[in-house]
């Protein structure tokens, strides 16, 4: 494996520490230098330039409060802006690596660390960091005035703690090209996901094709999504690009991929793995640069298990997973979605501009949305066509029989005490908007308990 061109700078008051930590790294990175002394960061950082810095959050002097690891993070920043740092702490210091993030660092690792998920985290920090200075060079050149972080107010609506999550998500792997595995039920939305993703990356200026694979048939999948040549079959009059080939140098979304058949799975991940197409017909490989983003309502990793998906699809696909939270998992957000759809149908349809009463959006906020935001979107376009107040009052909508509560939501979504827990565990840590502490205190757990179902979930 080729070394990676990078100098990386590990500072940690534990010379173990950095001794295993070089002898390891040296192996991947070109340039490791360690250093026991925090006080010598300054002269380091000014005398050489690094990529990245491995910093301890905890030293001899201040052991266990971290002050002194957030000193440090603030001088290297201040020296040098552009550096990417990598916290390390205890396993039981979650919260200040959290916060470490928050005042300016890229990521965290946990001692004792995977020697893999340690290479894996400077990996994917300096691809960030690389991605983030060609799209800033891409902006300049272009004169753009919106960034990434008018993600939330141009393409996805939502301040609930659980949308925030994903739009955090989607502003972090849009610069990247890593490809993406959009998680979701019905109607919440995934597609916009992939679409703000696209928008925001450096393929912006390219195309965006969105494939449904479960509209197309068996018969028709290599045509459809690899081309064909004249007179391949019956109906093939001319030579005709497919979807791939259509999408190079943009972006591919394939949403319902877990629709796909095994034999056509093995097809999908021969072109994603080669990044060739062969059109039907012809034995010539056409090379297709595209940015992938797939979307599934199925559990693929429960399907995987069951040998009903390919695991090396899933490998491929999910560089990165986004998990797209259903209406009732973010129900502060339907009056911003109800005043969005407003003006929007009141636009649409040349009618006054319609409101909620308070009783309608009460009734609103506590149904169950089945069809998430798919159905309340329909809901309010049907209210403002059939009411002909100015004011929207319940029975103006017409809502599924399903009456169940938000809060009852939770016990009839899955029968799966799995599935359940997990979901149960996402709620309240988003309620508690991250705190661990108080997430546990809340599920009756102990801290270390909570974090164990968290890696085993992997929330």
């Amino acid at each position: 494996m080729e070394k990676l061109d990078a100098k990386l700078l590990i500072v940690d008051d534990d010379r173990d520490v950095l001794l295993a930590a070089k002898l390891f790294l040296k192996q991947h990175i070109n340039f490791v230098h360690t250093e026991e002394n925090p006080e010598n960061i300054p002269d380091l950082i000014r005398n050489d330039k690094y990529d990245l810095v491995l910093l301890d959050m905890n030293f001899s002097r201040d052991a266990t409060s971290g002050k002194e690891g957030f000193h440090w993070l603030n001088k290297i920043l201040e020296l040098d802006p552009a550096i990417t740092v990598i916290l390390i702490t205890g396993y039981g210091d979650i919260e200040l690596a959290v916060q470490g993030i928050k005042e300016g660092a890229t990521n965290f690792l946990l001692k004792p660390w995977d020697n893999k998920k340690l290479l894996a985290t400077i990996t994917t920090s300096l691809q960030l960091k690389k991605s983030k200075v060609e799209l800033s060079d891409i902006k300049t050149k272009q004169k753009q005035g919106a960034g990434i972080n008018d993600i939330s107010s141009k393409t996805l609506i939502g301040q609930s703690p659980a949308m925030m999550k994903v739009m955090a998500t989607v502003e972090k792997v849009a610069i990247t090209d890593a490809n993406v595995l959009i998680l979701g039920e019905n109607g919440t939305g995934k597609e916009l996901i992939a679409r703000a993703i696209h928008d925001h990356s450096r393929r912006s200026g390219e195309v965006f094709v969105s494939v449904d694979l479960g509209a197309i048939s068996e018969t028709l999948f290599e045509s459809e999504l690899f081309g064909f040549k004249k007179g391949a079959f019956t109906d093939a009059k001319e030579d005709r690009a497919g979807r791939f080939e259509a999408a190079n140098k943009g972006t591919i979304f394939l949403d319902e991929i877990g629709n796909l058949s095994l034999s056509l799975q093995s097809k999908l991940l021969s072109v994603i793995q080669n990044r060739k197409v062969v059109r039907l017909g012809t034995n010539s490989e056409i090379p297709i640069d595209v940015r992938l983003i797939c979307a599934t309502n199925m559990p693929l990793h429960q399907m995987v298990a069951e040998n009903k998906f390919r695991q090396d699809l899933l490998y491929r696909i999910n560089t990165v997973e986004v998990h797209v939270p259903s209406l009732r998992e973010r129900f502060e957000d339907i009056p911003l979605l109800i005043d969005h759809f407003l003006e929007i149908y009141c636009n649409k349809y040349k009618m006054p501009t319609k409101r909620v009463s308070p009783a309608a959006l009460k009734r609103l906020e506590v149904h169950a949305w089945p069809g998430n935001i798919r159905e309340l979107q329909h809901a309010v376009e049907r209210a403002v066509i059939m009411s002909e107040s100015n004011i929207l009052e319940p029975d103006d909508f017409f809502l599924s029989k399903i009456e169940e509560r938000r809060e009852d939501a939770i016990k009839t979504t899955s029968m799966n005490l799995e599935e359940t827990e997990k979901m149960l565990i996402r709620k309240v840590i988003d309620k508690h908007g991250g705190n661990i502490s108080k997430a546990a205190k809340e599920l009756g757990l102990t801290r270390a308990s909570l974090y164990r179902r968290i890696e085993k979930y992997g929330l």
